[in-house]
């Protein structure tokens, strides 16, 4: 990287079609204000794929340089950031309205940036990254909600995608049952190995329709698939369990009865992980640096390079992505 030009991957898009690729961009090209990061990691979200095609109606610029997660380092000291300071960022309008994390530098407003927190280096932040802070936050409401150890298995759904897998590791580590719900047959020991206690297909809470109540199991849920998934799972939860929904890859639409929650007391927690305020923010990352950080994240995240990016986002946007790909913006 020059002083002035840096490589970006960027997507842009005119008249429905549109280009993505690796290019050279200069500081100018940069927001011209926050805080100058010299990135150095970032990862794939199927966020980021929407981002990155005219069909995701997502990106509100054009060209945008995707990536609602980075790491990095302070290049230049403001707003109370010193350099060299290792910081993270997600969410809000990064990525999105504003140039993220594949590439380079990017600058950042310091009300939306986050310290790495101990326990944690830029990469393992970035193996977490808005999937593992969407799962931390789903574990937090769970918790707060009096979802214990002990008072009963919680599923997680969608559990091989980002959400899922980084909500296995939190929880089983934080002593929960967890019963892991995927499509994918071949994911039973990559699921089992972060350490859930049973792995169920996702053709069991998939199908719309039956009845509006069903035996319970579970204590409680992390959902990333809404849907016909959410209504079948919201069904099964035990009296005052609850579901923390973050997903809608099984569909916006949610066919259900209000019986799951005035027979059995079962409450319906909505997990937005974009606009968190900073400060709540900054406190859940504390955290997942120490008590809900994941026993192996190595088993979770592996490295990519800009040249493999390009798949990587096709994948995640098909649903075959298993964990976490990590992008290594200096490679």
């Amino acid at each position: 990287m020059s002083t002035d030009t840096f490589r970006a991957f960027t997507a842009a898009s005119s008249d429905g079609s549109g280009e993505r690729g690796l290019t050279s961009l200069s500081r100018q090209d940069l927001p011209a204000d926050g805080v100058l990061i010299a990135v150095e990691w970032s990862s794939v979200n199927y966020k980021d794929g929407l981002a990155s095609t005219p069909k995701g109606k997502v990106a509100r610029i054009s060209p945008l340089v995707p990536g609602i997660d980075l790491a990095g380092r302070v290049v230049e000291e403001a707003e109370g950031f010193t350099v060299g300071e290792p910081v993270l960022a997600h969410g809000y309008d990064l990525g999105v309205a504003r140039h993220g994390g594949f590439a380079e530098l990017a600058r950042v407003p310091a009300g939306w940036l986050v310290r790495l927190p101990a326990g944690l280096e830029l990469r393992d932040a970035m193996v977490l990254g808005t999937a593992g802070f969407t799962a931390a936050l789903s574990v937090v409401a769970l918790e707060e909600h009096g979802v214990v150890p002990g008072a009963g298995p919680v599923l997680v759904t969608g559990a091989t995608g980002g959400v899922g897998s980084v909500a296995v590791a939190i929880l089983a580590a934080r002593g929960y049952e967890v019963v892991a719900s995927t499509g994918k047959p071949d994911a039973d020991g990559y699921l089992r190995g972060l350490g859930a206690a049973s792995v169920v297909a996702r053709a069991e809470l998939s199908e719309p329709g039956g009845r509006p109540l069903e035996s319970t199991v579970y204590a409680g849920a992390v959902d990333c698939v809404g849907g016909a998934t959410l209504a079948n799972v919201l069904k099964r939860v035990n009296y005052g369990g609850a579901v923390a929904a973050s997903g809608l890859t099984g569909g916006a639409e949610l066919a259900t009865t209000v019986l799951p929650f005035i027979l059995r007391g079962v409450s319906l927690l909505g997990i937005d992980s974009v606009q968190t305020p900073i400060a709540r923010r900054r406190a859940v990352w504390q955290r997942m640096g120490g008590d809900l950080r994941p026993a192996d994240l190595s088993a979770i995240g592996h490295d990519i390079t800009f040249a493999e990016l390009d798949p990587a986002l096709d994948a995640v946007l098909a649903g075959a992505a298993t964990g976490r790909a990590v992008l290594d913006v200096r490679a």
